[in-house]
């Protein structure tokens, strides 16, 4: 017996949706896609991302813990704890990301010469560098996975988006 043809408007998330929705009474299969398509299209930049920035010498969290450093207010500088609370990690997994930004000259970790208990953290010239070399990246990748839609369906899509997150504080 021949499959039946697939419309090719269709992607891999409709096939689950329909497996799916045989499965379970309620089955939502508007929620399941939508969910499903928003984690599939978070995947994909993470995964190219990940490329690039590792094309660059570091992962993504050493990059994100460089992003969080530098859209600081000037002065450009922090402590790890204020660093690890940012990127909403632990103090021992921020240690361990600070401990290889030292590593690779991105980062330096020095002593409050007004309080000697306290550690700042600033970003070197080197990992300024990296930062804005990985965001460019990050934004050419993000910029290519959502240009398949129109400016007029990027902005239908923002307003959703926005609509669901405010959601999600409400």
């Amino acid at each position: 017996m021949a499959e039946p043809q697939r419309d090719q408007d269709e992607d891999w998330v409709d096939q689950h949706v329909q497996r799916w929705r045989r499965t379970f009474d309620g089955f939502d299969p508007e929620v399941e896609g939508a969910i499903v398509r928003v984690g599939a299209i978070n995947r994909h930049v993470k995964r190219m991302n990940t490329a690039a920035f590792g094309a660059l010498g570091v992962g993504p969290s050493e990059y994100d813990t460089l992003h969080t450093l530098l859209v600081q207010p000037e002065p450009i500088e922090t402590t790890p704890a204020q660093l690890a609370e940012a990127c909403h990690v632990t103090r021992a997994a921020m240690t361990s990301r600070l401990d290889r930004l030292v590593e690779l000259g991105h980062v330096t970790r020095d002593s409050d010469p007004l309080d000697r208990r306290r550690i700042i953290v600033r970003p070197t010239r080197s990992g300024r560098e990296v930062w804005k070399k990985a965001l460019e990246l990050a934004l050419v990748q993000e910029k290519q996975t959502i240009n398949v839609l129109s400016d007029t369906e990027k902005t239908q899509l923002n307003t959703l988006l926005r609509k669901i997150v405010l959601g999600l504080d409400g």
